[in-house]
C-alpha cells in the first residue's frame, strides 16, 4: 500500500476518498505520533465536514509538529477568515505566505484570505505566485484581477480577467468583471456571447445571476434601459425566490435599533477619533471613505465589522445572525465602554496607531446609537442620496448573496421598503444623536458642491481643510468595494437621476417609495 503523503492525502481528499484517508491516517499516527502529515489530513476531513473546531485543533498540531510546512498554517488561515476571525486569518496567512511555497493552488488560498482580509496588496503578490506555478488556471487569473482592480490597476486587472476568459471562455465571473470594469459601445461589447452563456448556464443558479447582470450592464451602457431592467428583472428572480427579504424581521430589526437611542453616559475615551461611515450601499460612502482618507491626518481600516461582531459577542444571544433584534434588545446590558476599548484595540492591531481612523461599514448605520455610546470621540456620518436612485442603484448592483444583509436588493418592492425603514431610521438618529457626533451629508450635494462639502465634511471631524481631500480620485489605497473605478475619477454627475432613463418601469418603484419619492 503506498505510503501517505501530504500530496497523496491530499490528493485523496479531493476525490472525497475519506474513509480511505481516515483508516490510513489513524493508521500513520499509530506507527508515529510526531508525524504532523496524518493530523493535518484529518483537520481537512473534519473540515469537508464542517467540524470546524476539531479541524482548527488539528491544524494547530500539525503545524506545531512541524512549523515549516505551509500548508499547515494556510488551512488554519482560510478555516479563521471563514469563521470570521479577521485577525488570527491574518497572522496564520502570513506565517504561510513567508514559507517556500510550490504549489499554486496553496498560493492562491492564502492569497483569498488576504483578500477576504483587506490585504489586497499581500494578496495580490499570492495571486501572482499562483499563476507562475501554475498558469493553467483560469481561477488564479481571475482572482489576481479582483486584487489588481482592487489595488487600482485597472490595465492589469483587465490583461488578469482576460486571461481567465482565454483559458476557459465559460469563466461567468471573469466575463462579469470584464463588463463592469469598462463602458460597452456599440462597437466594441459581447452582448451575443453574454447571451449565449446565460442560455448555457440557466440552470446554474450563480451562473445566471452574474451573467444577467453583465447583459443589464452592456444594455444599459449601450443606452437601452428598459431592456437593461428587464435583465436586472431575470438576474434577481430566482435569488429572490431562494433568499426572498423576511420584512417582519427586518422591520423587528429596525425597531430594535431604534430602541438603543438611549444614550448613557461613560463609553471609552481615547485620542484617537474614529470615523463612522455609514448609509445604504452605493450611494457614496466609498466616495466620503475616500475624500477623507485623502487627508494626512486620516487612515481608512476599510469595511470592518468589528463593531457588530463585539455587540454580538458581547449579548452572547443565540441566533446565527450578527444583526438581529434579539441582539439589539440585549444590548442594553452589555458593558459599551468595554466594547469601546475593545473595538480601538482591534483596529490598532490591524491598523497600528493613527489619530484618525474610518471605518466604512455600510450597515454601522444600525448600530449608530450604540457606537455613539461606546466611543465618545467617534464621529458618525450618514449617507444620503435621493430615493428613486438609492433604489435603482441597490437593485442593479451585483451584491453579495453570502451576506444576508442584502437580501432586500432581490426585488425593487423590498428595496423600496428597506429604504424607507432605513429614512425612518436616519430620522430617529437625526432627534437622539448630539449634531456634534452625528451628520448626514446628501451624495448630489457632495457632486455639486465639492469643496464646500468637503469643508464641513473635515470640520465635522475635527480637521483642517486640506487640498488633497478635493483630488480623493488621486488616493492609491485600495479599494475593494463596488466603486473601486469610479472613486478613481474626478466627481461626476451622470449618476444622479440615473432613474428617469428607465421611463415609466419604474413607475412601481416611485408607487412603492410614496412620498420620498419626489
Amino acid at each position: 500500500m503506498e505510503d501517505l503523503t501530504l500530496e497523496s492525502g491530499l490528493r485523496d481528499l479531493r476525490r472525497t476518498r475519506y474513509e480511505h484517508v481516515h483508516v490510513k491516517s489513524i493508521a500513520a499516527i499509530k506507527s508515529n505520533v510526531s508525524n504532523p502529515v496524518p493530523y493535518f489530513l484529518l483537520g481537512v476531513l473534519a473540515y469537508d465536514h464542517k467540524n470546524f473546531s476539531k479541524a482548527e485543533e488539528l491544524f494547530k498540531k500539525a503545524a506545531t509538529l512541524d512549523p515549516k510546512e505551509a500548508h499547515y498554517p494556510a488551512y488554519l488561515a482560510r478555516l479563521s477568515s471563514e469563521l470570521r476571525r479577521p485577525e488570527a486569518a491574518e497572522e496564520a496567512a502570513n506565517i504561510a505566505a513567508g514559507m517556500p511555497i510550490h504549489d499554486g493552488y496553496l498560493a492562491d488560498m492564502i492569497g483569498v484570505v488576504f483578500s477576504r482580509t483587506g490585504f489586497h496588496e499581500r494578496a495580490r503578490d499570492c495571486f501572482q505566485k499562483a499563476v507562475k506555478l501554475n498558469s493553467a488556471q483560469p481561477n488564479f487569473f481571475y482572482n489576481l484581477g479582483a486584487s489588481e482592480l482592487f489595488l487600482g490597476n485597472f490595465g492589469n486587472a483587465k490583461i488578469a480577467f482576460q486571461s481567465a476568459t482565454a483559458l476557459d471562455p465559460n469563466h461567468f465571473g471573469a466575463w462579469a468583471s470584464l463588463i463592469a470594469l469598462d463602458k460597452q459601445t456599440v462597437e466594441a461589447n459581447h452582448l451575443d456571447h453574454l447571451m449565449a452563456l446565460h442560455t448555457k448556464f440557466k440552470s446554474d443558479e450563480d451562473a445566471a445571476h452574474q451573467l444577467a447582470h453583465a447583459i443589464a450592464k452592456t444594455l444599459e451602457d449601450l443606452g437601452r434601459y428598459q431592456e437593461s431592467l428587464e435583465w436586472l428583472h431575470i438576474a434577481k428572480s430566482e435569488k429572490h425566490k431562494k433568499y426572498g427579504y423576511d420584512r417582519e424581521s427586518g422591520q423587528k430589526n429596525f425597531d430594535a435599533a431604534k430602541a438603543t437611542a438611549t444614550i448613557r453616559k461613560g463609553g471609552h475615551r481615547t485620542d484617537t477619533t474614529t470615523i463612522f461611515v455609514m448609509g445604504l450601499p452605493r450611494t457614496g460612502t466609498t466616495l466620503v471613505d475616500r475624500i477623507l482618507s485623502s487627508h494626512s491626518k486620516v487612515k481608512s481600516a476599510g469595511e470592518l465589522n468589528f463593531f457588530a461582531e463585539l455587540i454580538k459577542s458581547e449579548t452572547g444571544t443565540p441566533s446565527n445572525l450578527v444583526l438581529d433584534a434579539e441582539t439589539f434588545a440585549a444590548a442594553k446590558n452589555v458593558d459599551l465602554a468595554k466594547i469601546g476599548k475593545t473595538y480601538l484595540e482591534r483596529v490598532e492591531n490591524r491598523m497600528g496607531p493613527h489619530d484618525y481612523v474610518v471605518d466604512k461599514m455600510p450597515f454601522n448605520f444600525f448600530y449608530a446609537s450604540l457606537i455613539a455610546q461606546a466611543l465618545p470621540n467617534a464621529r458618525l456620518i450618514a449617507l444620503r442620496r435621493g430615493a428613486m436612485d438609492s433604489c435603482l442603484s441597490n437593485f442593479r448592483q451585483l451584491l453579495s448573496v453570502q451576506n444576508s444583509f442584502y437580501n432586500y436588493t432581490f426585488d425593487l418592492d423590498d428595496t423600496a421598503f428597506f429604504y424607507r425603514q432605513f429614512d425612518s431610521l436616519m430620522e430617529r438618529w437625526r432627534e437622539a444623536l448630539p449634531s456634534d457626533r452625528f451628520m448626514e451629508i446628501h451624495y448630489e450635494n457632495i457632486v455639486q458642491d465639492q469643496e464646500n462639502q468637503t469643508r464641513q465634511l473635515l470640520s465635522f471631524c475635527g480637521l483642517d481643510f486640506e487640498e488633497a481631500c478635493l483630488t480623493f480620485h488621486e488616493n492609491a489605497a485600495p479599494v475593494s468595494t463596488a466603486s473601486s473605478v469610479q472613486v478613481r475619477q474626478p466627481l461626476y454627475s451622470d449618476s444622479i437621476g440615473r432613474w428617469k432613463k428607465y421611463g415609466d418601469r419604474l413607475e412601481p418603484l416611485k408607487t412603492a417609495l410614496g412620498p420620498l419619492a419626489d
